[in-house]
């Protein structure tokens, strides 16, 4: 044993003992086998996106160097029975749910070492570590004039944004993001290690594209890359009044038949509850260096207070500044393109937060995006997804539907309103007959069930391969955080 290991060892079993618990611990065990990537120092607020996850205190920390690591830990987690064995595995932390990528009182594996990025020989893929942020990858790819379809915000993490579809400014042009992945290297509930790809455990490799946390840890993708240059990118803020114009454009390039597929579009909406005010505004991409594509002409039509255009690197402009440690809520739904539905929405959404203003206030934030059929075409080439959505389908849009506020006081009241307002959002896309089934993993709050949104074939699909891979149930039992199949 190195001497580092022994004093981590040493420190853990001397923290059990002073706590009166068996020395016989997960963490105890952890420390002995793989010394100081077993730690006890706590998270930072800034190492999660939400306070519900930062807040959450591990009882010990993996923060492995290499894919045996993450192998040798999960080897020992799976089998132990002693206490404090269930375990979460964070990569970029990005998802706000509490427990999602993070543990109280368990283990938290900590993947954010691995992250190396690293070109084939004759650059149609790049191996990409799992804890690696999107910024990492475009950064590196810029550099050879290529990218990968990922994240639009580049401090999202690699491995969470794949394992639930992903959306990215790419997609309709190669797919999700998942549809992009080559392999995976994925340590199952036994320990074992093991390539998946689609001539390796091809069923596992379908599974994984929408399958979330549910069949092992991912330590390293491989994703396809293409060559992609500079883009541009239009930012729109609108007088509220414009709101029925700015639904009509935005509509017009969602539902079009012959969709863009440079197109990247999001509007949203933004309700400070304090202020009692609304905000809207349009990004409008596009991954061709070509200013006001005529694509947007009747969005860029539409009045605006402000419209600053831009010719910009992928890279450099995935890279946002940090969002500063908040509460976050999720939820999400899918819609088909209709500006009469997007205007009931915001009549809905208004008329339940208006009134509403919690101790320190709350921020509402309604982003609308196309789903475009073209995007649903690329799955099959690779293998299949599990997400259950067909070319045949039809454009969708999906909204993500989210809130941020400071003071966790205020936490049981807004989750309340979130709840009854999304309810209402909800009916009022399925009274103007547009709803769709189809819940983004990535978006979906706790209270969702995207897994079984993908269809009852998927379900039993991603239920039958789980009991294959992870036959004691590893996943489902001692990593609770996340969408579960059972």
């Amino acid at each position: 044993m190195r001497l580092s290991e022994s004093s981590t060892a040493t420190a853990l079993a001397a923290a059990a003992a002073v706590s009166g618990a068996s020395l016989d611990t997960c963490c105890a065990r952890l420390a002995s086998a793989l010394g100081d990537v077993v730690t006890t120092t706590p998270f930072t607020a800034s190492d999660y996106f939400s306070l519900q996850e930062s807040t959450l205190v591990p009882a010990c920390i993996v923060r492995p160097r290499s894919a045996q690591d993450v192998s040798a830990a999960v080897a020992i987690l799976s089998t132990s029975r002693t206490p404090g064995c269930q375990f979460a595995v964070k990569g970029g932390g990005h998802t706000p749910a509490g427990g999602s990528a993070n543990i109280q009182g368990g283990v938290t594996i900590d993947m954010t070492s691995l992250n190396a990025t690293v070109l084939s020989g004759d650059g149609t893929s790049v191996g990409v570590g799992a804890g690696a942020v999107w910024n990492d990858v475009y950064g590196y790819l810029g550099e050879f004039g290529l990218a990968a379809a990922g994240g639009r915000n580049g401090l999202v993490g690699v491995g969470g944004l794949l394992l639930g579809g992903g959306i990215s400014h790419f997609s309709p042009r190669v797919g999700w993001a998942c549809d992009g992945v080559v392999e995976h290297e994925v340590v199952l509930g036994n320990g074992t290690l093991v390539n998946v790809s689609a001539t390796s455990h091809p069923d596992l490799y379908r599974a994984l594209k929408g399958g979330g946390n549910n069949f092992g840890v991912v330590t390293r993708y491989e994703l396809k890359t293409f060559p992609q240059g500079n883009m541009s990118v239009s930012t729109l803020t609108y007088d509220l009044s414009e709101i029925g114009a700015v639904f009509d454009a935005f509509t017009g390039v969602a539902a079009d038949p012959n969709f863009d597929p440079y197109v990247s579009l999001q509007t949203g909406l933004l309700y400070a509850s304090a202020a009692k005010t609304w905000s809207l505004s349009s990004s409008a991409g596009y991954t061709k260096p070509v200013l006001h594509p005529e694509v947007y002409s009747e969005l860029e039509a539409v009045p605006s207070l402000s419209n600053s255009s831009e010719i910009i690197a992928v890279a450099p402009l995935a890279a946002e500044n940090p969002t500063p440690p908040l509460n976050w809520l999720f939820a999400t739904l899918t819609f088909g393109p209709s500006s009469e539905a997007m205007l009931d929405i915001f009549n809905a959404l208004n008329g339940s937060l208006y009134d509403f203003n919690p101790v320190g206030g709350v921020t509402w934030n309604f982003a609308f995006e196309p789903l475009p059929s073209v995007m649903l075409s690329h799955a099959d080439a690779t293998g299949g997804n599990v997400l259950g959505l067909k070319p045949e389908d039809g454009n969708s849009v999906v909204l993500l539907f989210s809130a941020l506020w400071p003071n966790s006081s205020s936490n049981d009241a807004i989750y309340q309103k979130g709840r009854d307002t999304f309810t209402a959002v909800k009916w009022a896309a399925e009274r103007k007959g547009v709803l769709r089934k189809f819940e983004y993993l990535n978006y979906a709050g706790p209270h969702q069930s995207p897994l079984a949104s993908y269809g009852a074939d998927n379900l039993n699909f991603l239920r039958r391969v789980s009991k294959k891979y992870d036959p004691t149930g590893v996943f489902q039992s001692k990593v609770p955080g996340g969408f579960k199949l059972w």
